[in-house]
């Protein structure tokens, strides 16, 4: 490519329907690919999931059209089955976990934001990220078509713990669900890790001129570290899929030892499941950092950006990343406090894990802090943001209990443990995913803005509804509920607690029905969306200053150097004027101006 990007330009309108909309190496079309397979498709069926186990266990045994129609001969006359209660339970975790907030989140921000960010043509490799995202489209159809299997998909519940998932004739699941689960995990790791090791190159090696990583949006660095914890955390994944393969189809026992089916002892010998606990866990904790430090960045961004001021402590913001990515890494035991291990084991546990609650109070205090005194502006992406501070600290308190060895033994594995990290990792991820949905909207889609009216129709709906689930949720687990039963009339003492069961699943119906209207401002707004400004919200950052058309390579010119870091709002001299004047935001390529001093963040 020539320095100013121009002869590469010509070429490129020849571009085939295939090249641009389906195998294009081009970072932004990639994000785009991402947020629709991820988020849109299999985000609506990970929900559609949720809410046919929340009828089952608001209304348990009765018949209802919805569960003939859907489960056939799962739901004979309607009723629903115990088996496939669990396979529900199982794949809505799963691809909540991995497939809409792993790769929605980080799939479509990362690849839309570094490049255009950081100031590069692309990303480092542009095959590479395209492979990336061909392996998690054909992971996430192996996965959907699990759903088809004649003995159901895998039941073992999202974290498969042996010996369910370890032996094919444990239960109806176990079988070929199961194979086709593990095969689609396999190839989702290797996208994963595909495309970490792109961002972080790209992160390391492609910024302009300028961009150092102190003047990085704190989106970029989100992203970067969200990367490494990947790519040190998912070949464990990986190690314990394939041990678990090999346990099912060639004989082996890492998982299994001692195992009586109907009398009859089988030959495996010496094996144990907790090995793979650890393996999981050590992937499933630092995971549930992967999934939420994106919205953090992301978060960063758009609240600085709406607040009209600096984020408040930058520097204290990496180092709460870098610790929180540290520490995500030492804590995976507090999972298994109650496997048996050794109670002092559990202590250090407990100590590790508490820790980890001092970076996430670093940045919910700086989140406040850039609020206060904010000149506000609430559109949509903001109240997500403010929304994900809240459901973040509501979330997190709830863990200082869980994390505690003698506290968790009281309820682990009831509904507090799934009210717990449904709010600190599911809905403020997700609020995350729909600030920058909405902030970075009229980046993706040529300028067009998403309508604000059904924007707050969605914010409101969707908070009041996701505290009316997730909130009683705490209590039922304290009164002793456990999780994945898919009834409990077998216990008189929960006989009280059906109101509540139906009061969360009214909730969930509602707030459920509400993510149409965000589907469907999102879907016409790439059409009919109204055309907004080059730089709508009035940002500091450099992917506003490249054209709203898509071109290849970004920027048709030169691409912008920088010469301030990335969050220079309401930035006035001495005497109180605007550095430029009339406008309360200085972008990050505008050099320094007269008697103008950088700000020592």
């Amino acid at each position: 490519m020539s320095a100013t990007g121009h002869d590469d330009h010509g070429h490129h309108h020849k571009e085939t329907f295939i090249t641009k909309y389906i195998f294009s190496q081009d970072h932004k079309m990639i994000a785009k690919q991402y947020l629709i397979t991820g988020v849109l498709i299999m985000g609506f069926i990970g929900i559609a999931m949720s809410l046919l186990f929340r009828m089952q266990l608001a209304w348990p045994g009765e018949s209802f059209p919805v569960f003939e129609a859907l489960l056939g001969k799962w739901a004979p006359d309607g009723v629903m089955d115990a088996d496939i209660y669990l396979a529900l339970v199982t794949m809505h975790g799963t691809i909540m976990v991995f497939f809409v907030l792993t790769a929605g989140l980080s799939g479509t921000f990362s690849n839309l934001l570094i490049p255009l960010q950081i100031g590069a043509r692309d990303m480092a490799s542009g095959f590479l990220n395209m492979l990336s995202f061909w392996m998690f489209f054909v992971s996430a159809v192996i996965m959907v078509i699990s759903l088809f299997v004649e003995a159901g998909p895998a039941s073992a519940g999202w974290t498969i713990y042996p010996p369910l998932s370890a032996l094919p004739m444990a239960q109806a699941g176990s079988g070929a669900g199961m194979t086709l689960w593990l095969v689609s995990m396999a190839i989702f790791i290797a996208s994963s890790l595909l495309g970490s090791l792109n961002y972080i190159v790209t992160v390391l090696n492609l910024r302009t001129k300028g961009m150092s990583m102190t003047r990085l949006p704190l989106t970029i660095w989100a992203f970067f570290v969200t990367a490494v914890i990947g790519v040190i955390s998912f070949p464990v994944l990986l190690s314990a899929a394939l041990l678990l393969i090999m346990d099912r189809s060639f004989g082996t026992s890492f998982f299994l030892s001692d195992i009586f089916i109907q009398g009859e002892v089988l030959h495996y010998q010496g094996g144990s499941p907790v090995l793979f606990e650890h393996l999981f866990w050590f992937l499933g904790h630092p995971e549930v950092y992967i999934v939420i430090l994106p919205a953090m960045g992301i978060v960063s961004e758009v609240m600085a950006v709406n607040a009209r001021k600096p984020i408040f402590g930058y520097r204290a913001m990496i180092a709460s990343i870098l610790a929180i990515a540290f520490l995500s890494t030492i804590v995976w035991g507090h999972h298994m406090f109650i496997s048996g291990m050794n109670p002092f084991l559990g202590s250090v546990f407990t100590f590790t894990t508490l820790l980890i609650a001092i970076p996430s109070a670093v940045k919910a205090f700086n989140w406040i802090t850039t609020l206060w005194k904010g000149n506000l502006q609430l559109n949509p992406g903001m109240l997500f943001s403010i929304g994900m501070v809240s459901t973040f600290i509501t979330g997190g308190l709830t863990g200082i209990i869980l994390g505690d060895s003698t506290l968790d033994i009281n309820v682990h594995d009831t509904y507090f443990v799934v009210a717990h990290f449904h709010l600190v990792m599911g809905i403020s991820a997700l609020y995350g995913l729909f600030a920058g949905v909405y902030h970075w909207f009229p980046k993706m889609f040529q300028g067009r803005m998403m309508n604000k009216n059904l924007g707050y129709v969605h914010f409101w709906v969707t908070a009041v509804g996701s505290y009316g689930i997730f909130f009683p949720m705490h209590f039922v687990g304290m009164a002793g509920v456990p999780r994945r039963y898919y009834e409990n009339t077998a216990f008189p003492m929960f006989d009280d607690l059906t109101n509540v069961q139906v009061l969360m699943t009214v909730f969930a119906i509602i707030t459920a029905s509400v993510q149409l209207v965000f589907a469907f401002n999102f879907i016409r707004s790439i059409f009919y969306g109204k055309k907004g400004p080059l730089n709508p919200w009035k940002a500091t950052t450099l992917e506003w200053t490249a054209p709203q058309e898509h071109i290849h390579g970004n920027w048709p010119g030169a691409i912008p150097h920088v010469h301030r870091w990335a969050y220079d709002y309401s930035k006035t001299y001495e005497n109180g004027d605007y550095i430029l004047p009339g406008q309360d935001f200085v972008p990050q390529h505008i050099p320094l101006q007269d008697n103008e001093e950088e700000l020592h963040h």
